[in-house]
């Protein structure tokens, strides 16, 4: 589905991936883990184009994305779900799936009906401007934009930031839902360790723009792994 190979961006001057490599299946989820500046959100605005690639290769479905500007990779297959959802607060929900729809070329109307078949609870909001949506509301609008168009890989970055708890476990079930119904291949950068655990078949652990490690089901479940997070630094020795 996607492969990512020796992928090194940053800012600026600034390096901050350096020589990231991992592939995701179709219908896959995999797991990023890392402390706050250690390139988690990097890698998943590399992967959309948003940040240009100093080095390395993006693939989708064999196809090589390297040149490909941000909208053409949302029309390749990619979809985007930010940090802080970044809906537009002053337009309507129906507003933002409309725009959601021009980014990837596609007929509002049907757009908007794919997205409220995903997410009926939307259709009571449609009016409503996405600045006046609860946290979980607004998470939902923002799956349901990044889902129009049937994408491929959708990229998750902290989708539980800003949601109550009581939520999390719905967000699980009807992402996990997606995944199998759609086969749609999952990349999501979480700090939630039980949203993790909910969703992914393994998790790569990531330090100062490189991947340490490769955690499979059952180590993602032993509960001991939020002290080895907590504690997780360059001295983590490799273990699949």
């Amino acid at each position: 589905m996607i492969a990512v190979d020796d992928l090194v961006s940053g800012y600026g001057r600034i390096g901050v991936l350096d020589g990231i490599s991992l592939t995701v299946a179709s219908g896959e989820c995999v797991g990023i883990l890392g402390h706050n500046g250690m390139g988690k959100s990097t890698l998943l605005r590399t992967i959309t184009g948003l940040i240009p690639a100093w080095r390395g290769h993006v693939t989708l479905d064999g196809a090589k994305l390297d040149r490909m500007a941000s909208h053409q990779r949302a029309r390749a297959g990619i979809g985007y779900v930010p940090q802080g959802r970044q809906i537009f607060p002053g337009l309507s929900v129906r507003e933002n799936l409309h725009f959601g729809a021009l980014a990837k070329k596609l007929p509002r109307d049907a757009a908007e009906a794919e997205a409220l078949e995903e997410f009926p609870e939307l259709k009571r909001l449609l009016d409503r401007p996405g600045g006046a949506l609860s946290g979980g509301e607004q998470q939902l609008l923002a799956l349901a934009r990044a889902l129009t168009g049937q994408p491929k890989l959708l990229l998750l970055d902290e989708p539980t930031e800003g949601i109550q708890p009581s939520i999390v476990q719905a967000m699980i079930e009807r992402i996990g839902d997606l995944r199998r119904r759609r086969g749609i291949a999952v990349l999501l950068v979480e700090q939630n360790l039980d949203f993790i655990r909910g969703l992914a078949d393994r998790v790569l652990m990531i330090h100062r723009g490189r991947i340490l490690r490769e955690l499979d089901r059952a180590a993602i479940a032993d509960p001991s792994l939020e002290q080895e997070f907590i504690g997780a630094g360059p001295q983590t020795t490799t273990s699949h």
